[in-house]
């Protein structure tokens, strides 16, 4: 599923590219940030056929480390160079995508008996608090969302920094905001930062939590 105020436009290229063989859901109003605790992505989580939360919400990469892919193959030599300090940066974040798929599977195949299938009671435990900061995010970026699509893009502005200050570790408030300015998600003088200086900021290797498996 795919988190993009643009709906089926934005997303359409990423699922075309990756030439999807299941449905391809799109979350135009970031109603799983909201509901379950999304704040990046990919993130994952596993539900059961009697519609039970297995496991919350965590960095889930496919089986593929599919940045390392596309550095190796080399890029143009006439790419925006904030695409490639962009690329330099993200090739440093921690994943490990082949450990994840390797769980995933295993609970696909042993169902509740799998030793990555989790009880209720350490559901709830590993499950973060929705402090008030959060709900105030929420609401905030629900108004921008509205404010944007009724082409009110300052008075969306507003409400999304104001997310942006409530909830902090929400990235795909961030995002989000940023590539409605600009693909890329660079520096514009609407917001006070951009993803290239926060991950700098924050340390590329603190970027994904990796998964407790």
């Amino acid at each position: 599923m795919a988190l993009d105020v643009g709906g089926v436009e934005a997303a359409a290229p990423w699922i075309d590219a990756a030439k999807a063989e299941h449905p391809s859901l799109v979350d135009e109003g970031h109603l799983l940030d909201e509901r379950l605790g999304i704040d990046n992505v990919p993130m994952g989580v596993w539900i059961d056929e009697a519609g039970m939360l297995v496991r919350p919400p965590e960095v889930a990469h496919p089986g593929r480390a599919v940045l390392g892919e596309l550095l190796a193959k080399g890029l143009p030599e006439d790419a925006p160079p904030l695409l490639l300090e962009t690329l330099a940066e993200a090739a440093k974040i921690r994943i490990e995508p082949q450990r994840y798929a390797r769980a995933l599977r295993d609970w696909v195949d042993r169902g509740p008996a799998s030793a990555y299938a989790l009880g209720p009671d350490e559901v709830v435990t590993r499950s973060r608090p929705r402090p008030l900061g959060a709900s105030q995010a929420a609401a905030h970026f629900e108004l921008g969302q509205h404010l944007h699509r009724d082409g009110d893009f300052e008075g969306a502005r507003e409400h999304f920094r104001a997310a942006h200050r409530l909830d902090p570790g929400n990235w795909t408030y961030k995002r989000q905001a940023w590539s409605l300015e600009d693909p890329l998600q660079g520096p514009t003088e609407h917001y006070d930062s951009d993803w290239l200086s926060d991950v700098r900021a924050s340390g590329a290797e603190n970027y994904y939590p990796l998964p407790d498996l």
